[in-house]
């Protein structure tokens, strides 16, 4: 939006997402944007006024749906008016090799070729290199600059488990969030009936979304999630695309959702506020006979595609690595340092074998006696000694192998198995499911190196209970914050949201209520100190909230216009410091500006300068002058002698708004080092 704001003509973003677009041109319009949107919920008479706005020259942003931006009509009325770019989201769409390939993306060429001289962009947030690749080739781009963020989501806590009492498990996670938002992620439509149904009997303010319903349930079930009326959508992975919601506090998988970049975008629409929040992908050995049946009338390449986007996901499920990590090397990133505590395997929820190699040559063995032709289910049920009839058809009841794990169940042998495939020492054939030995796994069978096997856990609340609670709540985010002040603030975002007619976060997000509940100011310059009050918002609801939190300071005896703390002592070290970011440490330490490593990189500006801040912290730099010219430093210096090293927003109004915040970061990273020494 700000390119667009801050450049001449009329900047086109070409989106799939016709159930989002509304919203973003209503957030657009709150901030002051001249924003509009074309798509088939439109009127005509409504689609004419937006021409009409048009072609007056003010609009500054127009949204659109890619079957509708190639069409003959519309490109001849972008020939008469200026653009100043063309942006096209959820780009992975145009890749077969991406999660969700859509034919109308493959004819978006032709805006290249009508617009030659116009700068296109094109954005997603689950690209893996291959697809990001494919995607500047189908849209035609020319020698396109590549700017890749960071895909790591720290602010989120995944937890992977097999599943169990579905319903109970789920409940479990609720009791954690009582009245906050929440996502739950099926397979099927049944599953979305059934949990839907039954945490409504339970009187908890759920409802079901999946394609299978009409429009007008599933626009009824996600304006009422948007506009907290109700805490819980149940949902098939139809739903989700056209949310953006910033303060869903959990997202729950009852089942394995069909790719990583799948499960990447579906859990990351947990916590976009960057506050806190949990995602739990619930699995069993059945998810993937699922998928495979609804993949089977997909053309034979596509199908293919899909497959082994399963069982990456499967690894992914069985994997016993950190699982921040696990995802961003799928994106072709890794971290310098597992999450710590931001992960169930991190945390230390589950239990190593007591002694793995023994048990991985008892299984690896097994599958070479069958002669490598059978899958895990039936390796399974051979090692726990099953008188199946097949079993004793096929005389693998005669195996050395046979009941050499009797007094373990059947799932937790598949679950080793998993995580014998995950590690490389087995392969599953993608068709037909058959386990064969790689070159690693013979060197575990001659004892040359061993593997690492878990015990799973089965529960998400008895058998790691501490764990979880650091799951739910950061005491970080809610310090200082009064909570019922918090909640009361909710309900006036709400009462405005609806006589506004807009979602409840284009009018504040969590993170600006909860400041607003921890500072409690009672002025408009005090309400202009709250992280994510902007003029334009302070001038449309500052009198109101201000009015609401003196009222309830004064009920409730609180204190009011609290100070933020004076903070001198330097914060620790990121908690991940990325390959990425460690790639530009030398560069910095040469003192080579953030435009030139960001160059050298080939990594947005914006990452770079968070890069410089983590290289500041981690080698306690105290001298910014490298980045920052004297004057600014001293400027900024003095405001923190002033009103302390802590939040940014508080600096920044003090220096009238005169100098930017990564400025600010930069210096106030140094200030803080020296502040120690």
């Amino acid at each position: 939006q700000v390119p667009a704001v801050c450049r001449d003509g009329l900047a086109i973003v070409v989106s799939p997402l016709i159930s989002l677009m509304k919203d973003q041109v209503d957030a657009a319009r709150a901030c002051g944007i001249a924003a509009s949107f074309i798509n088939s919920t439109q009127i005509p008479e409504e689609r004419r006024q937006v021409f009409r706005e048009l072609h007056s020259g003010k609009l500054k942003l127009l949204y659109i749906a890619p079957e509708r931006v190639t069409q003959d009509e519309f490109l001849r009325q972008l020939q008469e008016t200026q653009l100043s770019f063309i942006a096209i989201d959820e780009a992975h769409c145009v890749s077969m090799w991406g999660h969700d390939f859509r034919p109308h993306y493959r004819e978006l060429h032709v805006l290249r070729e009508q617009f030659p001289t116009v700068a296109m962009h094109a954005y997603t947030a689950t690209a893996t290199p291959r697809v990001q690749e494919d995607i500047a080739r189908q849209l035609g781009l020319r020698e396109p600059e590549l700017l890749v963020g960071e895909f790591d989501r720290p602010n989120l806590t995944y937890r992977v488990e097999r599943r169990g009492d579905m319903l109970q498990q789920i409940r479990d996670i609720l009791d954690r969030h009582p009245g906050e938002s929440g996502i739950i992620y099926c397979i099927t439509r049944k599953d979305v009936e059934t949990y839907a149904a039954a945490l409504q009997a339970l009187g908890i303010r759920a409802r079901p979304y999946h394609a299978g319903l009409n429009d007008d349930v599933r626009h009824a079930s996600q304006d009422a999630f948007i506009d907290d009326e109700i805490d819980i959508i149940v949902a098939t992975v139809a739903f989700g695309m056209g949310i953006d919601k910033p303060n869903v506090r959990f997202v729950i998988h009852t089942g394995m959702p069909a790719s990583i970049e799948n499960y990447q975008q579906e859990s990351g629409r947990a916590g976009r506020d960057g506050l806190e929040a949990e995602c739990h992908l619930f699995y069993g050995n059945d998810d993937v006979i699922k998928w495979e049946f609804m993949l089977r009338d997909q053309p034979d390449e596509v199908r293919k595609v899909s497959l082994n986007s399963l069982q990456l996901i499967s690894n992914f499920c069985h994997s016993t690595t950190c699982r921040h990590r696990s995802l961003v090397q799928h994106f072709g990133q890794d971290l310098e340092a597992d999450c710590g505590s931001g992960c169930d395997l991190c945390m230390g929820g589950r239990d190593d074998v007591d002694d793995p190699l023994k048990t991985a040559q008892m299984i690896l063995s097994s599958v070479f006696r069958q002669q490598q032709r059978f899958g895990a289910s039936y390796t399974a049920q051979v090692l726990k000694g099953s008188r199946d009839q097949k079993i004793l058809a096929n005389g693998h009841d005669q195996l050395s192998t046979y009941g050499l794990l009797k007094h373990e169940t059947k799932q937790l042998i598949t679950e080793w198995i998993g995580q014998l495939i995950q590690q490389g020492y087995l392969i599953k054939n993608p068709e037909f499911g058959q386990l064969q030995l790689t070159d690693a796994g013979v060197l575990v069978l001659k004892g040359e190196t061993t593997p690492r096997l878990l015990r799973p856990q089965t529960t998400s609340k008895a058998e790691s209970p501490k764990s979880a609670e650091q799951d739910a709540v950061d005491p970080k985010s809610w310090e200082g914050v009064d909570r019922p002040l918090f909640e009361h603030l909710r309900d006036v975002r709400l009462e405005l949201a609806r006589e506004r007619g807009v979602p409840p976060y284009v009018i504040f997000g969590d993170a600006a209520l909860r400041d607003m509940a921890r500072k409690r100011p009672t002025t408009p310059d005090g309400f202009l100190m709250v992280n994510g009050v902007g003029k334009k918002k302070c001038l449309d609801f500052g009198e109101r909230f201000v009015e609401e939190i003196t009222r309830w300071s004064l009920e409730h005896a609180l204190s009011t216009d609290v100070a933020p703390a004076r903070e001198t002592a330097p914060p620790p070290p990121p908690r991940n410091v990325t390959a990425g970011a460690r790639a530009a440490f030398p560069l910095f330490a040469a003192g080579t500006s953030i435009d030139d490593v960001a160059e050298q990189l080939g990594r947005a500006r914006s990452t770079v300068s968070g890069y410089l801040v983590d290289y500041l912290r981690e080698e306690r730099v105290i001298d910014a002058s490298p980045w920052v010219d004297s004057v600014k430093r001293q400027q900024v210096e003095a405001v923190i002698e002033q009103v302390g090293a802590g939040p940014l927003k508080p600096i920044y109004m003090a220096l009238n708004e005169q100098i930017d915040y990564e400025t600010i970061r930069v210096v106030l990273a140094c200030f803080q080092n020296r502040d120690a020494t």
